[in-house]
């Protein structure tokens, strides 16, 4: 059954976060599924040490089981512009004017690393400024379950919106459970335990997505299944307005094969998410159309060329 996205994004505005359990559609799942493994060691060969130097990299630090976008998996590539993503962050944000302003697949390996963190929000790396409450400004962080994610399995802990975290400050911005001696003023050095007194794991089976703002308080979590594996997808949209609201700059990577391969598949309201002018944009010129024909020629440049 389709979810009601009418109320989803009523409880995303009002709590700052809602799960929507199994969202992604079969056939996106399965296909990102098939081709995990391109990337990331599944669960019995990196427990089993199969390939030593191949897991390594996952070993010590909680972050180095990222790969950010574009990914060697095409199927993974397509997963932040598929329709039912799309449509989520639009309906969230209230417009269909956004951009995909950041993508990443994540492994996590239980015992590999420290998976367990301070409560936080995330706008330090989301934007140059700070979250603002007006919808035209919006951003929206989902988190995509690419396989079924317990509590076990380090879901992430989610803290509802309220009177409490309305009322704190831009600094600081990290909250650990106890006291700790630090004297970096982004850090709550009397500890915050009232806010882990009301944290709640976001569960789901795989294709599950659990998608908020950027001032949402929440953390990532130990992972305790024997044996586990975590692989997720972390994407992030904000309204076009919002100029300031950044993570990863396209064109820094659009000179990886991957990124040729991904654009040359992939249609004009696929490509707007990372900012290609659509069709009939003032951009596109006779010069303009040649050369990014010459860039991509793997790209059917049709729809821009009719609309010219």
């Amino acid at each position: 059954m389709d979810p009601d996205l009418a109320a989803a994004r009523t409880t995303w505005l009002e709590d700052g976060y809602v799960v929507l359990p199994g969202y992604l559609p079969a056939d996106d799942l399965v296909a990102a599924q098939r081709e995990l493994g391109e990337m990331f060691p599944s669960a019995d060969d990196f427990h089993d040490d199969v390939d030593p130097g191949r897991n390594a990299r996952f070993i010590g630090d909680e972050f180095d089981g990222i790969d950010g976008f574009p990914f060697a998996s095409l199927a993974l590539n397509r997963v932040p512009v598929s329709d039912a993503l799309v449509t989520l962050a639009t309906t969230l944000l209230g417009t269909t004017d956004v951009r995909l302003y950041s993508a990443e697949a994540w492994a996590k390996y239980a015992g590999a690393a420290d998976y367990d963190q301070d409560l936080h929000r995330d706008y330090l790396n989301h934007t140059i400024l700070v979250p603002s409450s007006d919808p035209a400004f919006g951003q929206v962080e989902m988190f995509v379950f690419l396989c079924d994610v317990t509590a076990e399995l380090g879901a992430p802990r989610m803290v509802r919106r309220s009177p409490v975290t309305d009322a704190l400050p831009a600094r600081p911005n990290f909250f650990p459970r106890r006291a700790i001696d630090d004297d970096d003023s982004f850090i709550a050095a009397e500890g915050r335990p009232d806010l882990f007194e009301t944290e709640a794991p976001a569960t789901g089976p795989a294709g599950s997505v659990v998608a908020f703002q950027p001032q949402t308080v929440h953390r990532g979590a130990a992972m305790t299944e024997p044996r586990g594996a975590r692989f997720t997808m972390h994407l992030n949209y904000r309204t076009a307005a919002a100029e300031w609201a950044h993570r990863h700059a396209w064109a820094d990577r659009s000179h990886d094969p991957h990124w040729y391969r991904f654009v040359e598949q992939a249609g004009p309201r696929q490509l707007e998410l990372f900012g290609f002018p659509p069709p009939g944009h003032a951009y596109w010129t006779e010069q303009t159309l040649a050369g990014v024909a010459q860039r991509y020629p793997g790209l059917d440049m049709s729809p821009w060329r009719a609309a010219h």
